[in-house]
């Protein structure tokens, strides 16, 4: 049986981010120039049935029996078993690579269950359906976030920029006109799931409050959408400044991410806001393709611990199984 390697790229909300989760609309596009790689191998010395999970990014490597069963990669091992009505898997081996930095907003956890359920279930010969895929990541995302809005893996799996609303079916929108962005990592760790519970929180404390902030954000979101589809790319920065303000004020951002922010606009930006949860992670600027370059080194002066940049385009591809 031969070795099968699926990938996943990670992931940018343009706007929209934590609003998401409370039924506003989001906007996120996929960033190719980072992924997540699933391989899988027969072990055919092995037990039938034995599976074996390598992760050295996270320093697994053990056979899945032995896993922590709230384990996300032991989570989504069975969850393809099942959804595949398998009694067991043929003996095989696991190993997941990702350049996709953790915890900072780019999608590492929903880019490796989308390689990982495409590999299995191409592995055994069933590959799954883009719908049942990004399902499957859904479910092992509740454990990594434990109320995600889908966002991340629904713009993971299919691999193109998308309009959102939790609980609506998603739309793959329209980019009448190329756009580049440039990305900085803060360096600073920032696990989702604790920034989407305090807003949660707070939320709960002062729910006037909180909704009238979520309804600026889905104002603006729709402003965006309005601009992308119409090629009006200039118009996006000052949203992407208006959305960081609103970030702000649900104390989702960091004295880090707004000096990066701050000095992408000092090189020549746009507009520039943090993305994903927050209080660390990494932030987003709109630039002049011909101004990326500069506008990346002078993050990088200012404390980025890595930048990259990306183009959405009218046409992008998703990873797929080979």
């Amino acid at each position: 049986m031969p070795a099968i390697t699926a990938s996943a790229p990670g992931k940018a909300i343009l706007f929209g981010e934590h609003a998401v989760v409370y039924h506003r609309p989001a906007i996120a596009v996929p960033v190719t120039q980072v992924k997540a790689r699933a391989s899988v191998f027969a072990q055919i010395q092995a037990p039938a049935g034995q599976v074996w999970l390598d992760a050295p990014d996270i320093h697994l490597s053990a056979v899945l029996d032995e896993v922590d069963p709230a384990q996300p990669l032991a989570i989504l091992v069975r969850e393809v078993q099942r959804e595949l009505a398998l009694e067991r898997f043929p003996a095989l081996k696991i190993t997941i690579r990702s350049d996709i930095p953790l915890a900072a907003g780019l999608g590492s956890g929903a880019a490796v269950s989308v390689a990982a359920i495409r590999a299995l279930s191409a592995f055994v010969g069933h590959p799954l359906p883009d719908e049942t895929v990004s399902r499957i990541a859904y479910r092992v995302e509740q454990v990594h976030h434990g109320t995600p809005s889908g966002i991340d893996n629904t713009v993971i799996t299919y691999a193109q920029p998308i309009w959102f609303l939790r609980g609506a079916p998603f739309e793959l929108l329209k980019v009448a006109q190329p756009f580049t962005l440039v990305i900085a990592d803060s360096g600073i760790t920032s696990p989702t799931v604790a920034a989407v519970q305090d807003v949660r929180r707070h939320h709960e404390l002062d729910p006037l409050k909180y909704d009238a902030i979520f309804d600026a954000i889905a104002s603006v979101v729709n402003r965006a959408r309005t601009c992308i589809e119409q090629g009006q790319i200039h118009d996006l920065g000052p949203l992407m400044d208006e959305n960081h303000c609103l970030l702000k004020r649900l104390d989702v951002s960091c004295g880090a991410l707004d000096h990066l922010v701050d000095t992408a606009h000092s090189a020549g930006a746009l507009g520039a806001k943090l993305i994903g949860g927050g209080r660390g992670g990494n932030m987003i600027a709109l630039v002049h393709a011909v101004d990326a370059r500069l506008v990346a080194e002078a993050l990088l002066r200012a404390g980025a611990v890595r930048t990259l940049i990306t183009e959405v385009t009218p046409h992008q591809t998703q990873g797929g199984a080979c």
